[in-house]
C-alpha cells in the first residue's frame, strides 16, 4: 500500500518538506520513494503541488496524512470520499484544565488597618526606653 505524506528535509532548525509517494510500511526517511508530487514551506506556508500526478496517486489508492490531505485540498486536488479529512472547528483538549490561572480561586486582598503615625513613635520611644533602664540598674 502507498501512502502520501511529508518527507523532512532543510538544515537543523528550518526544515523543509518533500511530499513523498512511498510504501506505507517504511519509515519516511528510509523507505523507497515511489515519487515526489510537491514540496511544503512551513516557514512561508508555501506548498507547491503537482495537481495531476498528485491526483493520479489518490485515484490508484494513496493513503494520504492528515496534514498532506489539508495541503491538497488547499492545491485544489479532488479527493476520493473515502479520505477523512480533518475538521476544523476542532478545539485542542486542554491537560490540565484545573491549573489554570483563570481557574485558580479568587484571592481577596487583605485590608490591612493604617497604622496612626503617633502610635508608631510611641512605640518606637517605650523599646529606646527599655533597654536603657535594664542597663542603668
Amino acid at each position: 500500500m502507498l501512502a502520501i505524506r511529508l518527507q523532512r528535509l532543510g538544515r537543523s532548525g528550518y526544515p523543509t518538506y518533500r511530499v513523498a509517494v512511498q510504501e506505507a510500511q517504511r519509515h519516511p526517511s528510509s523507505g523507497r520513494v515511489v515519487a515526489y508530487v510537491g514540496s511544503y514551506n512551513p516557514h512561508t506556508k508555501e506548498a507547491k503541488i503537482q495537481v495531476e500526478l498528485a491526483q493520479k496517486y489518490l485515484d490508484n489508492g494513496a493513503q494520504p496524512t492528515p496534514r498532506v490531505v489539508k495541503l491538497l485540498k488547499d492545491a485544489g486536488v479532488k479527493l476520493p470520499k473515502w479520505v477523512k479529512e480533518a475538521s476544523a472547528d476542532k478545539a485542542k483538549a486542554i491537560r490540565n484544565p484545573e491549573k489554570l490561572r483563570k481557574n485558580q480561586p479568587k484571592e481577596e486582598p487583605v485590608a490591612e488597618e493604617p497604622v496612626a503615625a503617633e502610635e508608631v513613635t510611641e512605640a518606637k520611644t517605650e523599646a529606646e526606653a527599655a533597654p536603657a533602664e535594664e542597663s542603668a540598674e
